[in-house]
């Protein structure tokens, strides 16, 4: 009821103004004054003017409603401006976008709201912020375009509301969406755009778990905060984006660094190789400074696929270089990068064996193959580091290319005077002496022929090979219609047999073979001894035999009687004459026809072949007679030569290896 001042007396009507400007001053709420309007219609009409003080009751109320909306407005100000001091502070996207939408929830007294931006990936809107949710699956709720009030929204570009969303029909509902909303009560829900340059990139919603409807100024506020966020979202992306292509930028400058620095490192390593090449540096030294700079190991191999240099870097540890070997496991894959590289004219990698990868580059000349350089690395090599290698495979291209111009100023000297000597007319035999003493062979002391017959690879190739590892320092070899001759001291005679033999085997496999001569006495003796083993070569051929050196003593019979037959027609001779002895002996395992080529050894002695055999003369004599039954009487003559010549012939070629 009106309470009347005790120090101012005053009529109802003053009272009751008095009690509605306390009101208005104490921010009473609607119920109030709602309360003070009944009792002043519940006043008797006799009382004063009963009109006049409702009117005064009800201006108090329109008066409190244009406070409370200027209040209104006033709180949605101060949001719109912390929002807009939200966006210049240091704030990650993050927080600012839940600072708006906690923003939104209290300024509107909703009970949820929840923010939602657009994924390319999931080609939806999906909820990053969201305050006031009971569900957890309020958090992860995502939206189509085509569901929804995002479907309404994203549409029209305008804000929407419900006040009874899962019974609104004016879009299609998403079962998903309906069931979250459902478990988080939500009845009620505004949402509005976030727009940039007519793009919809997000939404904000606030909703209430009654029916609600909102007022054209909470929608104005909704979307002030809308704007913001995208504002803020926008501001992101483009502080993403100039911090991607400020740390791009940077990224370019290292690079450029880094690239100016091996461009740097390439000019000084091609620097010290051209100087390494002006001073004259040999090869290994070549080599070892090629290691250095490639932190590596590299072999430089011939046109055969022999090292004839090597360089490694300190402390590099690598095995395979080691391990190498012309026909070891990765020939063939060698072989088929070296291929590859000099069809490119670059490096290749051949292969990669324990953590080391093998590196080859083809040396050429023109036309013609110098030979190869292999890189062994355990770490892979940059562009710049590929190209270092093949400048300097270029560098070792020169010095091979001057080795080889220089070998081969020798080699026509050593094919001139090997010529010569071998020439059936030889002039002016002293100069030939004296020319052969500056390669240190002495002809006034006994010397010795070998001929070499190769198949793959050739005889020029192995001369060559002999000329660059300077194996054969006091004899003179060239190649000569195909075959390799050399003539050496007869003392040094064993060790050219062995070291031709080695490369040989290592080259060529079995398909080889050769000869050598007796002592020769003099240059004279030459001419007639080098034809002898010539025709020597192609009656071992026709015999098959092939990865032996036979000696001359046992070639000149053959020779002369058999050079012009062929293998065939040799097998048949055999076969016709001491065939049933050689097939006797492998089907029982005997040893007929070794003791019957003894028996005519010894001057058909059979004391003296058993001797020679370790046997019994007795089983000398048994063998003999059993000789005798598959092969007739030996006691003629002409029968007996045929037969002894049989058998060495095949004593000659079961001796081959």
């Amino acid at each position: 009821m009106f309470r009347m001042s005790t120090d101012i007396k005053a009529d109802a009507a003053q009272a009751i103004a008095w009690d509605l400007i306390r009101l208005l001053h104490q921010g009473a709420g609607a119920d109030d004054f709602a309360a003070r309007l009944a009792e002043a219609e519940s006043l008797p009409d006799s009382e004063g003017d009963k009109a006049g003080l409702i009117e005064l009751v009800r201006m108090a109320m329109a008066l409190r409603n244009r406070l409370e909306l200027s209040q209104q407005r006033e709180s949605g100000m101060l949001a719109v401006i912390e929002s807009a001091r939200d966006l210049s502070s240091h704030l990650d996207l993050a927080e600012l976008l839940q600072a708006i939408v906690s923003r939104a929830r209290n300024m509107l007294g909703s009970q949820v709201a929840w923010l939602s931006t657009y994924d390319t990936a999931l080609e939806a809107f999906h909820v990053i912020a969201v305050d006031g949710a009971l569900a957890r699956s309020t958090g992860n709720m995502t939206a189509s375009n085509d569901h929804g009030i995002v479907s309404v929204v994203v549409r029209t570009r305008l804000p929407f509301t419900t006040p009874d969303y899962l019974s609104d029909t004016r879009f299609t509902h998403d079962p998903a969406l309906d069931a979250t909303f459902r478990d988080e009560g939500v009845a009620a829900v505004a949402g509005v755009p976030l727009l940039w340059e007519g793009e919809v990139i997000g939404l904000l919603f606030v909703a209430d778990r009654y029916h609600r409807t909102h007022t054209a100024h909470n929608i104005s506020i909704l979307s002030t905060l809308a704007t913001h966020a995208a504002v803020a979202i926008k501001n992101a992306k483009a502080f993403e984006q100039a911090n991607a292509a400020r740390a791009s930028a940077e990224t370019a400058r290292a690079e450029l660094e880094r690239h100016a620095r091996k461009v740097q490192a390439a000019a000084e390593a091609h620097e010290q190789m051209t100087s390494l090449l002006a001073r004259g540096a040999s090869l290994a030294t070549l080599c070892e400074a090629v290691a250095q700079l490639m932190q590596g190991c590299l072999l430089v191999l011939d046109e055969a696929a022999q090292v004839i240099a090597r360089g490694t870097a300190p402390g590099y540890d690598g095995a395979a270089a080691l391990r190498y070997e012309p026909n070891g496991h990765h020939s063939s894959a060698l072989a088929k990068a070296v291929r590859e590289s000099r069809q490119v004219g670059r490096s290749v990698l051949a292969y990669e064996v324990d953590g080391e990868a093998c590196r080859v580059n083809a040396v050429i000349a023109g036309d013609d193959m110098l030979g190869s350089v292999l890189l062994f690395r355990r770490d892979a090599l940059d562009e710049m580091s590929v190209r270092t290698f093949e400048r300097a495979t270029s560098v070792v291209g020169i010095v091979l290319l001057a080795r080889e111009r220089s070998e081969a100023s020798q080699s026509r000297d050593e094919s001139s005077l090997l010529r010569a000597l071998v020439s059936p007319r030889q002039d002016d035999v002293p100069v030939l002496c004296e020319r052969a003493a500056r390669f240190g062979l002495e002809l006034t002391q006994p010397c010795t022929f070998l001929l070499l017959d190769l198949g793959e690879p050739n005889a020029g190739q192995v001369a060559r090979r002999l000329r660059t590892g300077k194996l054969l320092p006091h004899a003179i070899f060239d190649e000569m219609d195909g075959v390799l001759t050399v003539l050496c001291a007869t003392t040094q005679a064993e060790n050219v047999r062995r070291v031709v033999t080695e490369l040989a085997r290592n080259g060529a496999g079995a398909q080889w073979r050769g000869v050598v001569s007796r002592p020769l006495s003099g240059a004279p003796s030459l001419p007639a001894a080098f034809l002898m083993l010539r025709r020597a070569l192609p009656v071992l051929r026709r015999l098959g035999v092939q990865g032996h050196i036979v000696s001359q003593n046992e070639m000149a019979l053959y020779s002369t009687l058999f050079e012009t037959h062929d293998q065939q027609s040799l097998a048949a001779f055999l076969e016709s004459t001491i065939g049933a002895l050689t097939g006797y002996d492998e089907k029982r395992g005997t040893e007929l026809a070794p003791t019957l080529l003894s028996y005519f050894d010894s001057n058909q002695n059979a004391k003296l072949a058993a001797q020679r055999l370790g046997i019994h003369v007795n089983t000398v004599r048994q063998r003999l007679a059993t000789i005798e039954d598959l092969i007739g009487h030996l006691g003629n003559a002409s029968r007996a030569l045929e037969i002894h010549i049989a058998l060495r012939l095949w004593n000659l070629t079961r001796d081959a290896p």
